[in-house]
């Protein structure tokens, strides 16, 4: 095999946009890129969204996604400028040669089939194995990263693994086939940190083990500098700067670098309660409709008006779970709700208009939350109309107010979710949710998508907004640097119980119980050799014990 895998070249790729009232116009969204990646090595790609990241990975399997095209430049692989090849040549080097992991594995599974068929079929497909061995291969896999009962979890269908789980079958699937070269598109993003750990050492001693290659592309440079060799940093389709792993961690020399690797998120100075909680969970139990087992057991909590409680814990600890009760999507076994001095229906089919525009809701993946055949002013709208009956001028004239706290402005009025980064798209599901003036929203992983400055700009911005509006945030996420921005009270959760339960200094604050102090050491930090550190001490503690 040749020094290197993937060799691209001066790779140029364009797209067409479509503006409001005008013709459309072709642009060019990557400009000129060039890098070299060796069997069984890592490159990291990174820079804020929008930057060219996933566009890049997908070119290195000869594919634009949504119109974008490939207009320039040579991408080989294994020797060969794919390119250049036919339909029946890239049909043959998708999942056999070139493999992917995208960064929502709820979207990219097919709801309908069982995890096991969908993980085996590039394997069998492309002959690399028989259904047997692919299936044999597949649960190796599933123990490797992780997985709850790996010899039968791929008789399950997609919707009964938690998210994080999903995205492991998702890796798993990637793996199968045994290919030269995996583009690892945000891999990590959807997983708690302690799971994000065992992930990225299976990811590790995957590429170690077979030689694979690797592209990996995130937002998170902590968790880049633990999986790989190399590092390209992106703004705007072009390179900044591109060196060894150590090299841009430890002595960045473009500012743009700088500011990636020093970015650190916001402090905010948690405040005491000063009146009756808008919301009170009282002894909430609850299980899945044709389950016989509980998924949350005897939850109590309090939100207060104007905080935010911030609820963590990981993969399939009962965060979600326990938005879904709230919200009414789940009703409960036992206990029950109180929403701004009234009992909640247990069931949403029973709660008022009152109560649906009172407690609204921001989903982690912004894409999946929007029409994409509707404007952002008609996304805005849609509460304004329905809540409020507003038409004509006054909605126009409230969808610019909104637009313009959501620091977007009103050139944005007309624009389509595709022409929108994502951390546009997020404030566009942000400003959606003020629309129906709600006195709570939930958040569930908003900031997770996104890279470290915009995440930190969506953070302030909901913290100022919360000032403005005196809204509540049920803050769902496991991210601890995000629970020190943004909390006043903390939930941790954990096999759905409330292990640890108060204000954000006393959470934080040692002596801690043990799990809560697993979450917190598990944080990344953008050291190298940490994450080696952190299983080797976790090995010697599991020995000791």
């Amino acid at each position: 095999m040749s020094d290197t895998l993937l060799k691209v070249r001066d790779l140029k790729i364009g797209a067409t946009i479509y503006p409001p009232g005008e013709r459309p116009r072709d642009i060019e969204i990557v400009h000129g890129v060039s890098f070299d990646l060796a069997p069984g090595k890592v490159l990291g790609l990174i820079g804020e969204s929008g930057a060219g990241k996933s566009t890049i990975g997908l070119a290195s399997m000869a594919y634009g996604r949504g119109g974008v095209k490939i207009t320039g430049g040579e991408v080989w692989v294994n020797g060969r400028d794919i390119l250049k090849g036919n339909h029946k040549d890239i049909r043959k080097l998708r999942g056999a040669e070139v493999t992917y992991v995208s960064q929502s594995a709820a979207a990219s599974f097919n709801p309908a089939k069982k995890i096991m068929d969908q993980v085996v079929e590039a394997a069998v497909e492309q002959k690399k194995f028989s259904r047997k061995e692919a299936e044999a291969r597949a649960r190796t896999l599933f123990a490797k990263l992780g997985l709850p009962d790996p010899d039968n979890i791929g008789e399950r269908y997609p919707h009964q693994v938690s998210g994080g789980q999903l995205q492991r079958c998702m890796t798993a699937l990637a793996l199968c086939p045994e290919p030269d070269l995996v583009v690892f598109d945000e891999p990590t993003t959807a997983l708690d940190v302690t799971t994000q750990i065992d992930v990225l050492m299976a990811i590790k001693e995957a590429i170690r083990d077979t030689g694979v290659a690797a592209l990996y592309i995130t937002h998170d440079l902590a968790v880049v500098a633990q999986v790989s060799d190399d590092i390209m940093v992106l703004k705007m389709g072009n390179t900044v700067e591109y060196g060894h792993v150590d090299q841009i961690i430890n002595n960045p020399q473009e500012e743009y670098t700088k500011a990636l690797v020093s970015v650190r998120s916001i402090e905010h100075e948690e405040k005491a309660p000063t009146e009756e909680p808008v919301l009170s969970v009282r002894n909430i139990t609850a299980r899945y409709k044709g389950t016989q087992f509980d998924v949350l057991h005897n939850v109590n909590v309090d939100l207060y008006p104007g905080q935010t409680l911030a609820v963590v814990g990981e993969s399939g600890s009962g965060k979600s779970t326990l938005a879904r009760v709230i919200t009414g999507l789940l009703p409960p076994r036992e206990g029950e709700i109180e929403f701004a001095g009234r009992k909640l229906s247990p069931d949403l089919k029973g709660r008022t208009r009152e109560d649906l525009r009172e407690l609204q809701m921001i989903y982690q993946m912004a894409d999946v939350a929007m029409n994409p055949r509707q404007t952002v002013g008609t996304i805005i709208g849609r509460p304004l109309e329905f809540y409020f009956g507003m038409r004509g001028a006054e909605k126009k004239k409230r969808i610019i107010e909104l637009l313009d706290e959501i620091e977007l402005g009103e050139k944005f009025i007309d624009r389509y979710p595709a022409e929108l980064s994502g951390g546009q798209k997020q404030r566009v599901c942000i400003a959606r949710s003020l629309a129906a003036k709600p006195k709570m929203i939930i958040c569930d992983e908003v900031t997770s998508a996104l890279d470290p400055l915009v995440a930190d700009g969506i953070l302030k911005l909901l913290l100022d907004l919360q000032k403005i509006e005196d809204v509540a945030y049920l803050f769902i996420t496991h991210d601890l640097a995000t629970v020190r921005a943004i909390s006043d009270n903390i939930a941790v959760m954990y096999q759905g119980k409330v292990q640890r339960y108060g204000g954000k200094s006393k959470v934080l604050s040692p002596p801690f119980d043990d799990y809560t102090d697993l979450l917190l050491s598990s944080v990344p930090e953008m050291k190298l050799g940490w994450l080696e550190e952190v299983i080797a001490h976790r090995k010697m503690e599991s020995a000791g014990n």
